[in-house]
């Protein structure tokens, strides 16, 4: 497809434009990303809760869960790289649910991992090791586990036979140690996106 005359951008609450096809590290700021990540719902927006789960929380759980696992601490940047790990779809405004990607066909991967490599060149991430990777993968499967199990609906049965997810989910929500509240219970857009950029911030600081 000949995409010279396609308009592929995006205006954001900053007033920037991110070009989808052809991203750069510079088309947006944090609050843009984190409000971005905020509106993105995670299980297709499907949730027994009264709001659905926001990719801002899940990234939230997953870099909870990472440090829970590393008594001595995550570096800085290790926890930049969980927090931002779904980042893209922040910017894309699309989490699809997992049964339907191999549908999606090889453009939208593409634009994804585009999406993905300029974000980590802008707040200077590394990509994982072999090992590394194996230790992200673990934690966001258990809060893939976890979610569907407290929020969406799904029954620990399920999780593992229909989801085909290898860990158990956890009992204790992760976040309510930082931020209070009930457990499991999906935060508002504004909230989450409120804590996402804090959090970002905070790590950014300590680099």
């Amino acid at each position: 497809m000949n995409t010279d005359n396609v308009r592929a951008w995006v205006r954001l609450p900053s007033g920037k434009r991110l070009d989808l096809l052809n991203p750069t590290p510079f088309d947006w700021d944090d609050k843009d990303l984190a409000i971005g990540l905020a509106r993105t719902y995670r299980w297709g927006g499907h949730s027994a809760w009264p709001l659905p789960l926001s990719v801002a929380q899940h990234s939230l759980t997953v870099l909870a869960l990472r440090r829970n696992e590393e008594p001595t601490g995550l570096a800085p940047l290790a926890e930049l790289r969980e927090l931002l790990h779904d980042a893209d779809e922040g910017l894309l405004g699309f989490d699809p649910l997992s049964v339907i990607k191999p549908f999606l066909g090889e453009g939208f991967h593409e634009l994804a991992g585009r999406l993905q490599d300029v974000v980590f060149q802008r707040y200077g991430i590394q990509y994982w090791t072999p090992e590394e990777k194996e230790q992200h993968k673990r934690a966001d499967r258990i809060a893939a586990a976890s979610e569907a199990l407290h929020v969406a609906g799904w029954s620990a049965e399920e999780v593992k036979q229909v989801l085909k997810i290898p860990f158990k989910p956890v009992k204790t929500d992760p976040l309510v140690a930082v931020y209070g509240g009930k457990p499991w219970e999906p935060w508002a857009p504004d909230l989450a996106a409120e804590r996402f950029l804090k959090e970002l911030q905070r790590i950014q600081k300590r680099l």
